[in-house]
């Protein structure tokens, strides 16, 4: 952890929720004038697109069925840890940036599926925004989750999590349901162990629960809606939390537990806002009087 070069991380597995998560720390980046060096996760995977193809396909071939980007094997969680202990330390680090699509491609001049060349992050930065799969990460070998002054767990109800991916992936990729279906049960070892646990390391969790039948998630014909869902919110040490203030603020939410609060699903932004505005500008204002 740092002061002078705060860490945030925004943890959670694939089509979580993490990116909307993003956007709404940008829009508190921007209000607050607060300078962000970002980075993505997948780009610390350590196999390309086309890699991994033909390495899921080799490894298949031998029998192992569960060879998936979740693990710490696909991921260059050394180097990851590199960033942030450099950045926490100078304020400076190396990453890249994997390129997603045609758009992406256009602006980093790479390929889709490949990752650009390792360069500096952004200099003069208030803090280092992490979002991904490994944030918060600790395994016998790596302890990322010691590095960051802030860590956030985005993570639905795992129902509910199978049913935004199988949409999400036949929607933008083509998969079909049973294509979508093999990589949750090839990620599953993975999700179990390296995933999951990270909600314990994380300072908050959002977690999304849906109010309608999702009992068969992949016969699903829709991702249920904000308005159908709960977002349970938790706080590993719930000591400084205004609690009558967000009930408040917030409205139809209640207390389930000392440390949890729920709240409609539709209000999750307004909770971030409130939750994350004063934590965020209280790092911001620690590194400034350190400097």
């Amino acid at each position: 952890m740092s002061i002078k070069h705060p860490i945030i991380v925004v943890t959670g597995s694939s089509g979580a929720g993490t990116t909307s998560v993003k956007r709404t720390f940008d829009q508190i980046f921007r209000r607050e004038g607060v300078k962000a060096a970002y980075v993505e996760g997948d780009a610390f995977h350590r196999y390309d697109r086309l890699e991994m193809r033909e390495l899921m396909a080799a490894e298949a071939a031998k029998g192992n069925r569960h060879f998936s980007h979740f693990s710490p094997d696909t991921n260059l969680l050394d180097e990851l840890g590199t960033l942030f202990k450099d950045y926490g330390a100078t304020g400076s680090g190396r990453a890249r940036h994997y390129v997603h699509d045609a758009d992406e491609a256009k602006l980093y001049g790479t390929e889709p599926g490949r990752f650009t060349a390792w360069e500096d992050v952004e200099g003069g930065t208030d803090l280092l925004f992490y979002e991904g799969l490994h944030g918060a990460v600790v395994t016998d070998d790596i302890n990322l989750a010691k590095h960051a002054d802030l860590k956030i767990g985005v993570v639905p109800v795992i129902n509910l999590e199978w049913i935004q991916k199988i949409h999400r992936d036949k929607a933008t990729r083509g998969y079909s349901t049973e294509d979508v279906t093999d990589t949750i049960l090839r990620r599953m070892p993975d999700y179990v162990r390296y995933i999951c646990p990270q909600f314990t390391e994380t300072d908050i969790n959002f977690q999304r629960v849906p109010t309608v039948d999702t009992s068969n998630p992949f016969a699903a014909r829709w991702i249920p809606t904000p308005d159908e869902s709960m977002v349970v919110i938790r706080f590993r040490d719930p000591h400084g939390i205004d609690f009558p203030y967000l009930l408040s603020m917030i409205h139809d939410s209640f207390m389930s537990r000392a440390n949890s609060i729920v709240i409609p699903g539709n209000k999750q932004d307004l909770a971030m806002q409130l939750l994350l505005t004063p934590l965020i500008m209280k790092l911001i204002d620690r590194k400034r009087r350190a400097s």
